[in-house]
């Protein structure tokens, strides 16, 4: 009996043992190294728009994952290791920055894959006092051949180490009632509030969302589920637009707004 519980115990060192000497329990911790290269990303932020925290995707060609497609075969996909990561701000100034590092490091090799930056109105109750954050605008960058995580409308190609995204956005106010009677304030801009970018060179990255907050258009969608019914929304030109889309025409808040400059 004893000789049979010295085989067992042995068995299973022996068995702990060569599942940590053949790396079998990975360790998915990043470790980038000190001096490693590094995105320089800076935001310039409206008084009136606040940050989200910054998405962040790193991904692995050594600890791959296995997924199953709808007829069961296995498919060997890239692992991934995602956080969410504040950004911080230079003092009393409008810039926000942070530094990530291109190589994640570790037993798995990570490499940086995307950033996932969001935006939204910082004080909706400017708008009426029931009126909560709603839609905000979303940029995407992407630095290997891996979509994001959140892929959302066409992607545009840069190329260098530099990239520059200067975008306009207009607040839009919606009244909803199907579902819960809602007014909140989102934000108009291009792309339907999503722009991506594939940058595999980028190394310094500047962002900043330019808000028309006096050129606003507001929105009313149907009370019933009735074919034919859509939302319609009301430009800050008089007109009004009810074709099915479910935002605003950005176009048109462009063209709105620069005939008004031109007349200054």
């Amino acid at each position: 009996m004893n000789n049979a519980k010295s085989f067992l115990k042995a068995s299973v060192l022996c068995f702990v043992l060569l599942t940590f000497l053949s790396g079998c329990a990975k360790d998915y911790r990043m470790n980038p190294p000190p001096d490693g290269e590094k995105v320089e990303i800076v935001i310039k932020m409206p008084e009136e728009l606040e940050p989200q925290p910054l998405r962040v995707m790193y991904r692995s060609s050594v600890c791959r994952k296995v997924v199953h497609d709808g007829d069961g075969r296995p498919e060997s996909l890239e692992g991934y290791n995602g956080y969410g990561s504040e950004l911080t701000k230079r003092g009393a100034t409008e810039f926000y920055e942070t530094r990530l590092f291109i190589d994640g490091g570790g037993r798995c090799k990570w490499r940086l894959s995307n950033i996932v930056f969001s935006i939204k109105y910082r004080i909706p109750s400017r708008f009426g006092e029931s009126v909560t954050q709603g839609i905000g605008g979303t940029v995407i960058i992407e630095f290997d051949g891996n979509d994001a995580q959140l892929s959302v409308g066409r992607t545009r190609n840069a190329v260098g180490p530099d990239l520059m995204v200067v975008k306009d956005y207009y607040p839009w106010l919606s009244e909803k009632f199907i579902g819960g009677y809602a007014r909140r304030v989102n934000l108009s801009s291009e792309g339907g509030g999503y722009l991506t970018y594939k940058a595999r060179e980028a190394r310094r990255i500047y962002i900043e969302p330019v808000l028309h907050s006096d050129v606003v258009v507001t929105s009313v969608s149907p009370k019933k589920h009735v074919i034919g019914d859509f939302i319609k929304f009301y430009y800050p030109d008089g007109t009004v637009e009810s074709n099915g889309q479910p935002v605003p025409n950005f176009t048109k808040m462009q063209k709105i707004r620069l005939a008004a400059e031109s007349k200054k």
